[in-house]
């Protein structure tokens, strides 16, 4: 099994010194691959609906890939590298080979991305030139790259990178036994140096998610709340508080910005306030994070051997709404204003972050993660077959039949179970209105008002430590 553990680096002046210069030549590296790429695509091509009917057609070039990008290095690395329009003077032969190399492949991965899409033909935006900013990292990888640990208080370890040696790491969590590194990354945070440590752990064998079969006792469905101040209700009837990490430290964060905002640009008082305003982020981000792990290892601990949630789409979620006009051309008022918080919720929340966050740890617990389609889940009663939550605006229902209170956010959870385990009732529009075609929920019914029945009932008298009865003090 591929993991990897993200520790805090502690080198020396000179250690950072000979970091940062790298990284500067690895940037310089990263720009120029990606301009000539971009010379290329504009040297070699022509419009087609502009073209006129007698055109010269420049010869073309030899097309820059990953190979012949490549083979640039040694050339590169005879004679220090004058960039134009700083002068500042590179040497890139101090850089390890397989680190420039990597630089390499992030370019034409980049750019592939960018032209044709990923595996699955979905294509990224156009590649940028990186700033000191954008390129914080490095990998290193190959025969000088190795794990020596200390045997004084088990505090640190010391990561062997070739040209530099050993560098001091602050070991927080022990390693597994008889991992194997096979890549470290080191990175440039707003406080401080990180590496990550890529291991192969070839003691814990592949898990298969489909060898658990899913019940209704050892499933839990999961629903994304979003509202007042939940992040997620399950089919259990608990519901997970939110955090609002960047709304807590929203307020801060736009006064260190505002400070930075009014001064000069390039003045030492800007280039600080700019690192206080990077902490700021790093810290919401941190928080966020921390959130995200605590909320999965709650859900692991309930027992449960299959988890079901629902697939958002959350490009959707947060897009901007299309603009009205008027007959003159005029805009009008489209609800975007009121959309935007909302937007910065969803932004806030973070659910891609948190999913992502929880398969990863389902899967080193052995635990199965299934993604279903939300359509009516939200909407329907979970234990008739009534569409009662028509409105978002309707959060809970009384049931005069059932005599139950029933909450919106939780039939959801326990309608998205349903869905994983395939009895949720089959759902056709017909003239603009949802019918329901083919239903088992009587079969469950007994199951599903059980768990609000059990919300109702009221918690056990608290005892009172120090204070008894007159009976009890004789």
């Amino acid at each position: 099994m591929k993991s990897t553990y993200q520790y805090r680096l502690l080198p020396t002046t000179d250690q950072k010194i000979t970091l940062n210069r790298w990284l500067r030549a690895c940037r310089f590296w990263f720009n120029r691959q990606l301009g000539e790429r971009f010379n290329w695509w504009e040297e070699n091509r022509c419009a087609i609906n502009s073209c006129p009917l007698i055109c010269h057609l420049p010869e073309l070039k030899e097309k820059p890939n990953y190979y012949s990008q490549k083979k640039q290095l040694p050339l590169l690395k005879k004679d220090v590298v004058t960039v134009r329009w700083s002068g500042e003077e590179l040497d890139l032969s101090e850089v390890p080979s397989l680190t420039l190399q990597e630089v390499c492949q992030r370019v034409d991965q980049a750019f592939s991305r960018y032209i044709s899409g990923d595996s699955k033909g979905k294509r990224s935006g156009k590649p940028r030139f990186k700033s000191s900013n954008r390129f914080r990292s490095m990998i290193f990888e190959g025969g000088g790259l190795s794990i020596h640990s200390c045997s004084v208080g088990g505090k640190y370890l010391y990561l062997k990178t070739p040209k530099i040696g050993l560098i001091k790491v602050r070991m927080h969590r022990y390693l597994p036994d008889g991992a194997i590194l096979k890549q470290a990354q080191i990175i440039e945070k707003a406080d401080g140096w990180y590496v990550n440590l890529r291991l192969n752990d070839p003691t814990i064998p592949k898990f298969n998610p489909e060898q658990i079969i899913p019940s209704w006792d050892n499933s839990l469905g999961i629903d994304a709340v979003l509202y007042e101040n939940d992040y997620l209700a399950t089919s259990d009837g608990n519901k997970l508080p939110s955090l609002k990490s960047l709304r807590k430290s929203e307020t801060r964060l736009a006064k260190v910005s505002r400070r930075k905002a009014n001064k000069k640009k390039g003045s030492k008082a800007r280039i600080k306030l700019a690192k206080r305003e990077s902490r700021e982020h790093q810290r919401i981000a941190r928080a966020r994070k921390d959130h995200a792990y605590k909320t999965a290892n709650k859900l692991l601990k309930t027992g449960k051997q299959v988890f079901f949630h629902e697939q958002l789409n959350l490009k959707g979620l947060s897009r901007k709404n299309k603009p009205v006009q008027d007959d003159t051309g005029k805009y009008l008022p489209n609800g975007q204003s009121a959309r935007r918080g909302l937007n910065k919720s969803w932004a806030d929340a973070a659910f891609g972050q948190f999913f992502s966050i929880f398969n990863y740890i389902a899967e080193k617990a052995r635990v199965a993660v299934i993604e279903v389609k939300p359509n009516y889940t939200s909407q329907l009663l979970c234990y008739r077959d009534d569409f009662v939550f028509t409105d978002c605006n309707i959060r809970e229902y009384w049931d005069e039949i059932e005599q139950v209170l029933v909450d919106r956010d939780i039939s959801a959870a326990i309608n998205i179970k349903r869905v994983g385990l395939d009895e949720f009732p089959t759902i056709k529009r017909r003239k603009g209105k949802p019918v329901i075609v083919d239903s088992n929920t009587d079969l469950i019914s007994k199951e599903v008002l059980s768990i609000f029945r059990d919300l109702e009932k009221p918690a056990p008298y608290p005892l009172r430590v120090g204070v008894g009865s007159r009976h009890d003090m004789a």
